[in-house]
């Protein structure tokens, strides 16, 4: 089962750069986006949003420039979940969305910024990490539950240096501090999540994301990927990022997972 990631930076730029031609080819049975900058509506009743043999389901923001994630699926979910329960509501904000199936759950999430306008700001970087710690409660709680979950994630951090270009000069950058990597030490430790692209893909010059704004240019990060709860961590057959056409500043994450009922 094919399950792919895309990190769009808006997803009417990304559709006019092919996005959706290219989702149609790859023969993926979920398709996860994060950062549509749209509202639910307008993606909903617009064709070019729309794969056939897909059913879509969206989240926005009340801010239609920012946030917004989706789900392409081919087969309809049992049930669709909108945010996980943070108690200051931000998981609501066109951040947190997840589809049921019978025995697996796909998520698509996207995480806040701890910067302001790209700059670093102790208020952003306070509620990214309030966020992260009530998605961690969250996914501890899940970790429980007798089903599997597949998270696809822009998560805006990186775990080691391996996942940023220049990792000696961003000890002190949003997205690779210490208390950010210590989260994910946590997540792939001691609750028991995997890298599920890592598991994939063992490759030292992987990376999915550049800040400058285009490929290739600038220093280049790892911070999307999928996250595979326990049970599917031996299921990983291929993991890939797809670099041959740009989309956005972040590259599409492709995995297979050796998993044939839902």
């Amino acid at each position: 089962m094919r399950v792919i990631s895309v990190s769009v930076n808006g997803i009417q730029q990304a559709g006019q750069r092919g996005l959706f031609d290219w989702l149609a080819g790859q023969d993926a049975e979920i398709i996860c986006l994060q950062d549509l900058r749209a509202r639910a509506y307008y993606v909903e009743d617009s064709p070019e949003f729309q794969l056939d043999g897909y059913s879509g389901y969206f989240f926005d923001s009340p801010d239609e420039h920012c946030n917004g994630v989706a789900i392409y699926t081919r087969q309809m979910p049992k049930a669709v979940m909108f945010g996980f329960g943070l108690p200051n509501g931000e998981d609501m904000n066109g951040r947190y969305l997840q589809a049921d199936f019978e025995r697996l759950s796909v998520i698509s999430l996207l995480v806040p910024e701890g910067t302001k306008d790209g700059i670093k700001d102790e208020t952003a970087h306070n509620a990214k990490m309030d966020f992260l710690h009530g998605l961690q409660d969250h996914l501890v709680k899940i970790s429980h539950k007798r089903r599997d979950y597949i998270i696809c994630a822009n998560l805006g951090l990186a775990h080691s240096h391996i996942d940023v270009e220049h990792a000696d000069i961003h000890n002190d950058s949003s997205g690779f501090l210490p208390e950010e990597r210590q989260w994910l030490d946590q997540l792939y430790g001691d609750i028991g999540y995997t890298d599920a692209f890592r598991e994939g893909n063992e490759d030292a010059d992987e990376f999915s994301w550049w800040p400058s704004g285009t490929i290739g240019e600038g220093d280049a990060w790892r911070t999307d990927t999928q996250i595979a709860s326990k049970n599917l961590s031996s299921r990983v057959e291929y993991a890939v990022l797809y670099k041959s056409k740009a989309f956005s500043n972040h590259t599409p994450v492709i995995v297979d997972y050796e998993i044939h009922d839902l």
